[in-house]
């Protein structure tokens, strides 16, 4: 009974003492300033790097099985070769992109004064034709113009005031660039050293086990990103294609757009769909209920087909689950926060059934009893 006492007492004291932990760290919060300054720097190029060593190791595992003669590639070339290659498909990728995307957005700025006007000649005629024809609206298109040049002065006079803001971004957005390359060759060269590195830290016990941790983590991060750049590009491509054929404007913008927010899981589709919604209620009303129908028809064959048997089979949580994670990683970190939570929470699964297996096996006798 004692130890069952000293048993149950041990979690409560443990939480009591994480949370005065976090309560002493808030205080003396300054002295951690410069590594958080630190991760607040490096996280942005690691997880890039994170993300496309996972999307790029099995092709290098291809790779290096791949022998003519007595000829291999070896590491360090396949993965320099991958970099490579990456680069050029990127910068060939923009090069290809940014002039349709440009004259999509000059027509898009082009036609909102004319898409103002008709909205407003719209607006009109609807008035005439309702029971607030006898009201006497020009006072009230007076204050919204006057409201309307007052926000367009707070937004020049804010993007004049953060020119250094921009430069700072400039730079971020250099530097990640260089960074990120770099960052990923050592990653694919050396990311094979990462287990036995660990191992020789360890007992050989607790070795094998830190290696089988490692293999299962590794797997269920590469599926996921691997089935989440293939939906990505799914709902993009035919996306787009289902808005150039209906005639949609700006269809290859608002497909890249689509496909980008399609990483958010359950919730992307209803980000992705908003410029569209927008656009065809600007430039082209008639096409609002086509692009309806395009979304429903692409996210329900990515819904039924694409994310089941990729990414579903893979995770395996529940929607439910996903849904409460992104609220509360939304609400704490953003954008960001919404589109690793997911990945995060798999891997921390990972771990927490890993334990509860090596547990089970470790004491068989108290859940035969149980």
């Amino acid at each position: 009974m004692k130890e069952r006492y000293y048993h149950w007492l041990f979690w409560p004291i443990l939480l009591l003492l994480v949370a005065t932990l976090i309560l002493v760290c808030t205080k003396i919060q300054f002295i951690f300033q410069p590594f958080l300054t630190f991760i607040s720097v490096v996280f942005v190029p690691l997880i890039l790097s994170g993300f496309l060593y996972y999307m790029l190791n099995p092709i290098l595992k291809l790779l290096l099985k791949v022998r003519l003669g007595r000829f291999h590639i070896n590491r360090g070339v396949a993965s320099l070769l991958l970099v490579l290659i990456l680069l050029l498909i990127v910068a060939g990728g923009l090069a290809a992109l940014i002039p349709p995307v440009v004259k999509e957005m000059t027509s898009l700025v082009t036609h909102l004064p004319q898409t103002a006007s008709g909205l407003q000649k719209l607006l009109n005629e609807t008035i005439q034709h309702s029971a607030l024809k006898n009201v006497d609206l020009s006072s009230y298109y007076r204050q919204f113009d006057h409201q309307l040049a007052k926000y367009a002065q707070v937004v020049l006079k804010g993007l004049s005031s953060r020119i250094g803001d921009v430069v700072n971004a400039v730079t971020n957005i250099t530097v990640v660039t260089i960074t990120v390359p770099v960052m990923l060759f050592y990653m694919l060269k050396d990311g094979s050293k990462l287990g036995p590195s660990i191992q020789r830290w360890l007992s050989p016990h607790h070795a094998k086990e830190v290696d089988q941790l490692l293999g299962k983590m590794n797997d269920t991060l590469s599926a996921y990103i691997a089935g989440q750049v293939i939906e990505c590009l799914f709902v993009g491509v035919f996306t787009s294609l289902g808005y150039i054929l209906i005639g949609q404007p700006l269809a290859l913008v608002l497909g890249i757009v689509a496909g980008l927010c399609n990483i958010i899981p359950y919730i992307g589709p209803y980000i992705g769909i908003a410029p569209a919604l927008f656009v065809s209620l600007t430039m082209a009303p008639r096409k609002l209920i086509p692009v309806i129908i395009v979304v429903l028809i692409v996210q329900q064959i990515d819904g039924n087909v694409i994310y089941p048997n990729i990414i579903g089979k893979t995770l395996q949580i529940h929607p439910l689950t996903i849904i409460l994670l992104l609220l509360a990683a939304g609400h704490i970190a953003g954008i960001a926060g919404m589109i690793l939570c997911v990945p995060a929470y798999a891997v921390v699964k990972t771990i927490c059934e890993y334990f509860f297996d090596i547990y089970r096996i470790e004491h068989p006798v108290e859940h035969k009893a149980e």
